[in-house]
């Protein structure tokens, strides 16, 4: 068992260590606690438990020991070595659910309601852009579609738009990888009473902390690179709030029924363990292949963070870590030579989703935003010919041959 006072002065001791509490069965790791529900000693103890006066676990849904290692530890990789205005740890209150939009739906259905309007920006991950154009309007809440990366834009939106209760960013965004301006998008939503959103999916909390900036809430896709090999779907939803986060956002968090399972979290648990050392590999080989996907005469342009040809460079410099492993790139045949390129692969994976260890490659026009009207695609920056790269952390040699000869 590690001592929780430990000064711990690196990354990954933090994410090996923090949030383990000692089994009382003294196993190494935190077991998967396969119970629906938990029993108590006595009647009384049952009543202080729902009755909130005494700590302790009731029914899964609501909580479970290998949820709370999760949370915890998550919690801790997005505040590690930062305070609050006081000097003080960053304290948050995480909620582990059964998938990254079931951790969307907690947020928004714990802040919103009827009247409300989310202001958010152009390219965003399929399920997001969904949810704001066709599920919440039906519950009453609109959203603001605008180019956050341009703030006089974000302030006239704000001023245009005064219904708007919420800023949701995701950044990195999916697929375009545009990056939008954290810490100067809080700043302009705080001087209009407004709550800010981060998705930070793409960059995991060992690349980018949107808590350093002043953001409210923070969501993942826990399916990516928290867990790293692909295994169980997960997202999670926290905040500094902590008071909020007990008390309505636990209400729906129940109420949506959108918990994580213990086996899930088991395996996320250990793979969060790696996440250093995966995302250095994962960052190493993606320098290289955007350089040369930036060169290769197949491809028209490359969206990547880390080419300093690429408008969101300053940006991204000043609130990532590294630039991260995701990439997306135009190919000059359009369509066509996209569907050519993907069938082409032998080493990279055809897949949707990223974050895991094999170097995986999508082609969002026919894949995850199929659904999406193409005009609107095209508007946000998902063509026909667009491939988005999740690279891995195969040998960069055996990447980059299996690239170049699937763009001949």
């Amino acid at each position: 068992m590690s001592d929780k006072t430990f000064p711990y002065t690196g990354f990954s001791s933090l994410a090996i260590h923090a949030g383990h509490q000692q089994d009382p069965n003294y196993a190494h790791l935190t077991p998967v606690y396969a119970t629906s529900t938990f029993v108590y000693d006595d009647a009384e103890q049952g009543m202080r438990r729902f009755s909130g006066k005494e700590p302790g676990y009731i029914y899964t849904r609501w909580g479970n020991p290998t949820f709370h290692e999760a949370e915890e530890k998550i919690a801790a990789m997005e505040t590690f070595g930062l305070t609050d205005e006081h000097g003080a740890p960053i304290v948050l209150k995480a909620y582990l659910q059964s998938s990254g939009m079931a951790a969307i739906s907690t947020l928004m259905m714990s802040t919103l309601k009827a009247g409300d309007k989310v202001l958010s920006h152009y390219s965003l991950y399929g399920g997001t852009q969904e949810q704001l154009n066709t599920l919440l309007p039906a519950f009453g809440v609109d959203a603001v579609i605008a180019d956050l990366r341009n703030l006089n834009i974000a302030e006239d939106m704000l001023k245009q738009h005064p219904a708007i209760k919420m800023i949701y960013l995701e950044t990195p965004a999916n697929p375009t990888i545009q990056c939008v301006d954290i810490e100067a998008l809080t700043k302009l939503g705080k001087q209009y009473g407004k709550i800010i959103a981060c998705d930070n999916t793409f960059a995991t909390p060992y690349l980018q902390q949107p808590f350093k900036y002043g953001v409210d809430f923070i969501i993942h896709s826990t399916t990516k690179f928290l867990n790293g090999h692909g295994t169980a779907i997960g997202g999670v939803f926290m905040s500094r709030d902590i008071s909020f986060m007990k008390g309505k956002a636990y209400k729906v968090y129940k109420a949506l029924g959108g918990s994580s399972s213990p086996f899930d979290a088991f395996l996320l648990v250990n793979g969060m363990k790696t996440l250093e050392v995966r995302m250095e590999r994962h960052c190493s080989n993606a320098e290289k292949v955007a350089t040369l996907l930036n060169t290769h005469k197949a491809v028209a342009s490359v969206n990547y963070n880390g080419l300093a040809s690429h408008p969101d460079y300053a940006v991204a410099k000043k609130q990532m870590r590294h630039p991260g492993a995701m990439m997306s790139f135009e190919l000059k045949g359009g369509l066509q030579s996209g569907i050519n390129f993907m069938n082409k692969l032998q080493l990279c994976t055809r897949t949707v989703s990223l974050g895991t260890c094999d170097t995986l490659l999508s082609h969002p026009a026919s894949m995850t935003h199929y659904s999406v009207p193409k005009e609107q695609r095209e508007r946000y920056g998902i063509t026909d010919g667009l491939i988005r790269m999740s690279v891995g952390m195969e040998n960069i040699a055996d990447i980059l041959s299996d690239l170049d000869q699937a763009l001949k």
